[in-house]
């Protein structure tokens, strides 16, 4: 299953079930699990780990050093999980030192044509990433959240699960779990990602517990300490105490 004109470092572990495309650069150090599909003209650079069932579109990069100036050739990693789709000259790069030198996707992830993770990004699982998307290091992408065509995400944000960043917007603080953020004139949050949580199968009920505590956190007059007050006061389900502790605690505070 390995093309004759791919390049296979030979510490390089290739489980029999994958397939290795036309001219594909395959590195030391690279351990890539069952059902794997490497289109063609796909480099990977290891150390790293790739679990079964990702699929590589040509001429995506993977693993490789990152571009940190304060990058002195330690040894990182990078970890992807299963199920996962890089598009077209997608790039993933390996952590470093001042990161904990690791890089990692989940499960089940989408990334489309020219997205980058950068160093010492964490993604989570069923992550969608659009055309274009760039993040700095050292980014959190918690799971299932959707990132619009060409956003810039800062370096240390996170954004939140089940949230929703409209395209070409520019994230330099926190993303709240199950918003929808978008940059216009400035960024702002615009309520609570309705369709994609019916999508996931939220309830009526919970997304409604979900607007209540948005119109306290945006929409009234209350500051953020006290709407956490008052969220906390109402009774919390699952859903809220993750939003509570997602804001109490942002180091670059939250988008609202």
């Amino acid at each position: 299953m390995i093309h004759p004109t791919a390049i296979v470092h030979p510490s390089a572990r290739i489980d029999p079930g994958t397939s290795v495309g036309p001219y594909c650069n395959i590195g030391e150090e690279v351990e890539i699990g069952p059902d794997c599909l490497l289109m063609g003209n796909v480099f990977i650079e290891g150390p790293i780990r790739i679990g079964a069932n990702n699929r590589f579109f040509p001429n995506s990069v993977i693993g490789v050093a990152p571009q940190d100036l304060k990058y002195q050739g330690e040894r990182s990693e990078t970890r992807i999980g299963a199920g996962n789709t890089f598009r077209e000259f997608v790039t993933v790069h390996r952590g470093t030192k001042g990161g904990g030198g690791l890089t990692s996707i989940g499960d089940g992830c989408l990334m489309q044509a020219f997205a980058h993770v950068a160093h010492d990004c964490r993604i989570g699982s069923h992550v969608i990433l659009g055309h274009g998307v760039t993040m700095a290091g050292h980014v959190t992408i918690e799971d299932h959240a959707f990132l619009g065509a060409f956003s810039g995400i800062h370096q240390h944000c996170r954004v939140g699960r089940h949230s929703i960043v409209g395209g070409y917007s520019v994230i330099t603080q926190d993303v709240l779990p199950f918003s929808k953020t978008v940059a216009e004139r400035q960024v702002k949050t615009f309520g609570v990602n309705k369709i994609g949580l019916e999508r996931q199968g939220f309830s009526s009920e919970r997304i409604e517990r979900l607007h209540h505590a948005f119109r306290l956190l945006t929409a009234s007059r209350l500051n953020t300490t006290q709407a956490l007050e008052k969220i906390r006061a109402e009774s919390l389900n699952e859903d809220l105490q993750i939003l509570v502790d997602f804001i109490t605690s942002s180091e670059r505070g939250v988008i609202k």
